[in-house]
């Protein structure tokens, strides 16, 4: 089918059409809000079932499967602009706790999930991608968005499977997060674990259906600029594009400077966002880029780009990958609940069912899900731990950035082995010297 302007605005139509109708079941079935689905999995996964790898009801272009890998990359664009650097205090034990938990997490199931599927999976099936194992954490500690880019760079390293794959790990992870959440927030009630648990019917009714009262709404942002000269969103949005467009150049430019090496299209986006953030703040004129503005533009990004990559899965693909990619993520599932189970209380101390299940929410799931559990368990904020979670996430989110970008490309020039193995001695440097440091907070 030929490609035109009506055909993008026909794919965007029904990628509304299916998110508007995820939220108004979030907002009107129980069922779907004991589960906390965001709108946009509900979403893409009624564009899966009706589009054409299911009744072909929708109809969606075949184009569909490449809108993810434009959307992360306006999504890294936004990452500089939101981020708050964090009150300049010393980094307590409680941020370092989260920061050691959280990193070794993400290096074990980088590192675990490439050693599995080279060492084992690919014993079994011959025919896997050196790079299968990397599904795992693309779509359990990175979500989406990762699922995402992965699948972008893995595609134009000449394995197209790896985006259905990454996305599809992604959406198992979400419900494993909630599923496996709620089952831990019964576990920890039972045993008199938790603190603070609420049960669903005292959950906000905003945080339940996903409609806020007139009474609890804040603002989505600020306006910087007169709508005389520029509407303060097309500022943003504008912004964002151009930016993401000289990632792209970047990207093609790579290609025909190095050999066997192309810079992705979202790093090369996310590198220019951080220096022109420094050159705007250099001159003086940062202040009216918005912090919150960048959050919705980076937030309707996500839910659209979760909108179809759900419904671009080629269900051919799982079915043929559907044994190895079930041991993988269950694999995953696993390591998460030993972690939980066993290193919480010793990783954490205080409060360590909250952490850890907090924990558990992203690392599975996304940071929505986190903080979905996080208030049943604490519905009024009584731990902190969303202060003390973002400033250890300055700690260990440039690692998730890095193993995003140098997987694929270390993976396809047969570095594999090396990379799990780093990624693993990592993992267990931090698990060994956290015991060291609480000792040292506990003397000092």
């Amino acid at each position: 089918m030929e490609f035109t302007p009506w055909t993008l605005f026909v794919d965007i139509g029904l990628a509304s059409l299916l998110l508007l109708v995820g939220q108004v079941l979030r907002a009107r079935l129980r069922a779907v809000q004991k589960l906390f689905l965001p709108a946009n999995v509900i979403g893409g996964g009624l564009g899966l079932v009706l589009g054409a790898s299911g009744l072909g009801w929708l109809p969606f272009s075949t184009s569909i499967a490449s809108y993810p890998g434009i959307l992360i990359a306006l999504i890294f664009v936004t990452l500089p602009f939101s981020a708050a650097s964090g009150p300049r205090r010393a980094v307590g034990r409680n941020v370092a706790e989260l920061f050691a938990y959280s990193t070794v997490v993400i290096l074990l199931q980088w590192g675990l999930g490439l050693a599995l599927a080279m060492g084992v999976l690919s014993a079994i099936w011959s025919d896997l991608h050196p790079g299968f194992g990397a599904i795992l954490a693309a779509g359990f500690v990175g979500g989406h968005g990762t699922a995402a880019a992965i699948g972008a760079s893995f595609g134009e390293l000449g394995w197209p499977a790896a985006g259905p794959l990454a996305m599809t790990s992604a959406t198992v992870g979400i419900l494993a997060s909630i599923v496996g959440g709620m089952a831990w927030i019964k576990w920890g009630a039972q045993r008199g674990a938790t603190r603070f648990v609420a049960r669903f019917d005292e959950l906000p009714q905003s945080l339940r259906t996903g409609l806020v009262p007139v009474g609890e709404r804040r603002p989505i942002g600020q306006e910087t600029v007169s709508a005389n000269t520029i509407d303060p969103l097309a500022l943003h949005l504008g912004l964002v594009a151009a930016v993401a467009l000289i990632g792209y150049w970047l990207s093609q430019g790579s290609s025909s400077l190095l050999s066997h090496y192309r810079l992705p299209t979202f790093c090369g986006a996310f590198l220019v966002a951080v220096g022109l953030k420094r050159i705007l703040s250099w001159l003086g004129i940062y202040h009216y880029i918005d912090a919150k503005t960048m959050v919705r533009v980076g937030g309707t990004s996500t839910d659209f780009l979760v909108i179809f990559g759900i419904a671009s899965i080629n269900i051919a693909i799982l079915v043929e990958y559907a044994y190895p990619l079930g041991a993988l993520l269950a694999c995953g599932i696993g390591v998460n609940w030993l972690l939980f189970r066993f290193w919480g209380p010793r990783a954490f101390g205080e409060l360590w069912f909250e952490k850890s299940l907090y924990t558990w929410g992203w690392t599975n799931g996304v940071m929505a899900m986190a903080i979905a559990l996080l208030r049943t368990v604490d519905p009024e904020g009584e731990s902190h731990l969303l202060d003390d979670f973002a400033l250890a996430y300055l700690g260990f989110g440039p690692i998730e950035v890095v193993m995003v970008t140098l997987t694929p490309i270390l993976v396809a020039q047969g570095h594999g082995w090396p990379l799990a193995a780093v990624a693993l001695a990592g993992a267990l440097l931090v698990f060994f010297l956290l015991p060291y440091y609480q000792r040292r907070m506990r003397i000092g």
